[in-house]
């Protein structure tokens, strides 16, 4: 049975957080959490939610909590079938529950880390300053702690600035070519639990965090904007992740770094693309949705043949009703938008092609608006080994 301490408050933004045997690092998570600045009194709540922990830390949860500054719910439950995704959701729809008693919900705020990262002051006032300004749910960036990635093997960090280098390329690249107006450059296109905040309505109407092992936090965005919510990956919104090379979840962050270092050439994540990979998929996603726009998406397949999409498939795909469905099922289903990430020893000539090809792409742009007949250069067909 799970135990429950409630606290008396009526806030309208909580912090949840799954939990589990994080006694070296639960206090320093809270600590940092209590020292959020920019805020009313009154505004901010957390949960916490402790699952299957067979070490100290419910009872340094105990000792801490009473002496925060704001309002804590403490869940303790054991669950044979746990794992990254469920225990999530459930911090989440317990953080949802207490809005609802609250009688917040109607302008409530969802946010969640996880108990071994490390939230600047600012943490919390960024991430409404960006739902102020227009955005349904906030996916923040993430860095290593400094003293925790000192730890690593050189070679990990070298090829960490090198991803985010070409990170940070293609995303303009995609920004400029496939452009949200909800989400524009300078952006990022991280997307992890350690830092996501979301409207409760934008929560509820996509069904809530998904109960999978492992990756509920990409599903979660990903479902955001295929209902056709406002997403924004914030650039300004940054919390620090553990370096460590065992974690508590499957397959997470911890177990990434771990194989990096075990197989220095292990692929790069998917998105990694090569250049001309990478402007023929951001192309093709500008292009489906301009298709939608002007109604022809299902009267003309030629898309979906060049794509080598089945018909039958591509009907379906065209009678979705929102064109963030409509992109990603046809991401998914299309033999020639397979992604093929990069090794890491091609990252620096793809760097290198990447600063030659964004000033062009820049120029171009400029043009085609000045001159709204014009249209962008073809974009060239990727190829196996570009």
């Amino acid at each position: 049975m799970p135990s429950v301490s409630l606290a008396p408050s009526c806030p309208d933004t909580i912090i949840a957080i799954p939990v589990r045997n994080e006694a070296e690092r639960i206090a320093r998570c809270l600590n940092a959490i209590d020292a959020q600045s920019g805020l009313a009194p009154g505004r901010l709540g957390l949960v916490l939610f402790l699952n299957n922990c067979t070490d100290d830390t419910a009872r340094i949860v105990a000792e801490r909590v009473p002496g925060l500054s704001i309002p804590v719910r403490v869940i303790e439950r054991v669950h044979a079938g746990a794992h990254a995704g469920w225990a999530r959701r459930a911090a989440m729809d317990a953080a949802v529950a207490w809005l609802e008693e609250a009688g917040t919900a109607a302008s409530g705020t969802l946010l969640t880390t996880d108990a071994d990262s490390i939230v600047p002051p600012d943490w919390v006032a960024a991430n409404l300053a960006a739902l102020e300004a227009g955005a349904d749910a906030v996916a923040g960036r993430v860095e290593l702690i400094p003293a925790e990635a000192a730890l690593l093997p050189p070679s990990l960090p070298a090829r960490g600035r090198l991803e985010d280098t070409y990170d940070a390329l293609i995303t303009e690249m995609e920004a400029r070519i496939d452009p949200d107006p909800h989400d524009p450059w300078p952006c990022h296109r991280t997307t992890i639990g350690a830092s996501l905040a979301v409207r409760l309505s934008a929560y509820c109407d996509v069904g809530g965090m998904p109960e999978i092992p492992l990756g509920e936090d990409g599903a979660f965005v990903g479902a955001l904007l295929q209902r056709g919510f406002r997403v924004r990956h914030d650039r300004a919104v940054l919390v620090l992740i553990s370096a460590r090379l065992t974690g508590r979840a499957a397959g997470g962050v911890a177990d990434t770094i771990r194989s990096r270092c075990e197989e220095p050439d292990a692929l790069c994540d998917a998105r990694m693309e090569a250049v001309p990979r990478a402007l023929h998929r951001y192309a093709w996603r500008a292009r489906l949705r301009r298709l939608h726009g002007q109604g022809r998406l299902a009267r003309d397949l030629a898309w979906a043949r060049r794509l080598g999409i089945p018909e039958a498939e591509a009907r379906r795909i065209a009678a979705l009703p929102r064109v963030g469905e409509i992109v990603a099922a046809a991401d998914r289903a299309s033999p020639r938008l397979a992604y093929r990430p990069l090794m890491p020893r091609q990252l620096p000539g793809q760097i290198r092609l990447a600063r030659l090809v964004l000033p062009l792409l820049r120029a171009g742009l400029r043009l085609r608006r000045s001159a709204p007949a014009a249209s962008l250069p073809r974009v060239p067909t990727a190829t196996a080994d570009a």
